[in-house]
């Protein structure tokens, strides 16, 4: 099978019927009239997601794949999938402005930072007491035992 693939390879290069296998150029306002389509829809879903105040990924992730798969299918109509870039810089946008506080790490309550504190703190500052209490417990255990 790939040697097959191979033999055809070299026959059409060598016949110059490669040369009409030529790869059509981006048809750039096809591209860009069906992204606005796509960005239209997405930014139509994520109105209500909140995106202003927290991060809405777990919630806008099927919306964010529909759009993926949109903006993906019309690269691939136009022929534009590869060229400058123009997927990756749509995205980049989209993160821009939806996604920007999902990288914000936020300090939690402080009532869940004591609670989580407390008991390593606690266990530090009691282990020296009960050291000396083990400590002397056992050699006056032994002082009565006649050891």
């Amino acid at each position: 099978m790939v040697l097959t693939v191979y033999l055809l390879a070299l026959i059409f290069i060598w016949t110059g019927k490669a040369a009409e296998f030529v790869v059509p150029p981006c048809d750039r306002d096809m591209f860009d009239s069906g992204v606005d389509k796509c960005l239209s829809d997405f930014n139509r879903s994520m109105e209500t997601s909140g995106y202003q105040d927290r991060c809405p990924w777990p919630t806008g992730k099927h919306v964010y794949n529909q759009l993926k798969s949109c903006v993906d299918d019309f690269a691939i109509g136009s022929w534009c999938r590869g060229h400058g870039f123009l997927v990756d810089t749509i995205f980049l946008e989209v993160h821009k402005v939806y996604f920007k506080l999902c990288g914000q790490v936020h300090d939690p309550p402080l009532t869940t930072l004591i609670l989580l504190i407390a008991p390593v703190v606690i266990a530090t500052l009691s282990l020296p007491v009960l050291c000396v209490n083990l400590t002397t417990w056992k050699t006056e255990m032994s002082g009565t035992l006649g050891l």
